[in-house]
């Protein structure tokens, strides 16, 4: 592939799909860690293990992958 067949590629759909998976389980994520925290005030202290798993996982993996795409972005455009 050539330097203006990636760069239409990614202009054409806006953001790589790499990039849309990464801010999708992050956005999950602090959703999940949104949670826990209500959950965390109101008073239970039994949370569900999948909750505390996913707000611990879930979040720094959409973020792990949200930076891989900018680097592999960043490095296609050089």
């Amino acid at each position: 592939m050539t330097e203006a067949t990636k760069e239409a590629a990614v202009a054409a759909t806006g953001k790589p799909f790499l990039m849309r998976v990464g801010i999708g389980l992050f956005g999950i994520g602090m959703l999940a860690v949104l949670a826990v925290f209500i959950m965390f005030a109101a008073g239970l202290e039994n949370l569900p293990i999948w909750l505390s798993v996913g707000a611990g996982v879930i979040t720094p993996l959409g973020l792990l992958l949200g930076l891989i795409a900018l680097v592999r972005e960043a490095r296609a455009k050089n």
